[in-house]
């Protein structure tokens, strides 16, 4: 395993307070009583590649003053 990979994920499990090895066991419990992943996997589309690209660059990204904007911009 990436080095690099392996110290983020164990700092976010730190955070929720689960160890690598809790948090193994628990993707395993998932996987048997799902008889499947417990999450999509899925190949993104361009036009979604293109959005995570720009978010991370922290390009194209729009601003609300609070729930309220932004619900009413949906409309």
């Amino acid at each position: 395993m990436e080095p690099d990979l392996k110290h983020e994920a164990e700092a976010v499990l730190h955070d929720l307070g689960l160890s690598a090895t809790e948090a193994i066991t628990l993707f395993y419990r998932q996987l048997a009583l799902r008889k499947g992943l417990p999450f999509d996997v899925k190949i993104p589309n361009a036009d979604t590649i293109e959005a995570m690209q720009q978010a991370q660059a922290g390009e194209a990204l729009d601003e609300w003053a609070d729930a309220d904007a932004l619900f009413a911009s949906l409309r």
